[in-house]
């Protein structure tokens, strides 16, 4: 019984190891943004209702899906706060969204964890991106998406190719 788990434990590490290797090896995302999705990524970035962000996400989340050749997915956007963990009055987690592969469902919440102000329109498409680029991993790579290099390298692409503005990092 020992001999086993450690042969399955040996596997899953082997295969686990691939799987990063594999999202690692793709940095670029294989698509054309069309000038819908474009037009739409401009427009999420001066939204902030929660229904016309749903509206617009929607429609470019159809653009992208159509372009990348994979199905649709279908997007939630919750005007409540994000969901947090505190550790006594600090805000130590917040989920800005969420992708489940089974159901090809993006959950994003439309407000912030602690003083459920409206999200920033960058902080949206950043995320409403995030979670999409899971579905692509899923669906075009077909690899279990994790967050790694290769990942973010693909994010990068996507922002580039649709557009969006880098962030502004203020020195001094």
């Amino acid at each position: 019984m020992i001999m086993f788990r450690i042969i399955m434990k040996a596997a899953l590490r082997q295969i686990s190891n691939a799987n990063y290797l594999k999202s690692n090896s793709h940095i670029k995302v294989k698509l054309t943004p069309t000038q819908s999705a474009l037009k739409l990524a401009s427009e999420l970035l001066s939204s902030s209702e929660a229904h016309r962000r749903q509206e617009l996400g929607e429609a470019l989340l159809d653009e992208l899906s159509d372009c990348a050749g994979i199905d649709v997915v279908e997007l939630v956007v919750s005007d409540q706060n994000q969901a947090h963990r505190r550790s006594g009055t600090r805000i130590v987690m917040k989920k800005y969204g969420s992708y489940r592969p089974s159901s090809r469902t993006i959950n994003i919440s439309n407000r912030t964890a602690a003083r459920g102000q409206i999200l920033a329109p960058k902080s949206f498409l950043d995320t409403l991106l995030h979670e999409w680029l899971h579905h692509y991993d899923t669906h075009k790579l077909r690899i279990n998406s994790i967050h790694s290099k290769g990942f973010y390298d693909r994010l990068s692409d996507l922002k580039d190719k649709l557009q969006i503005p880098k962030n502004r990092v203020s020195r001094g």
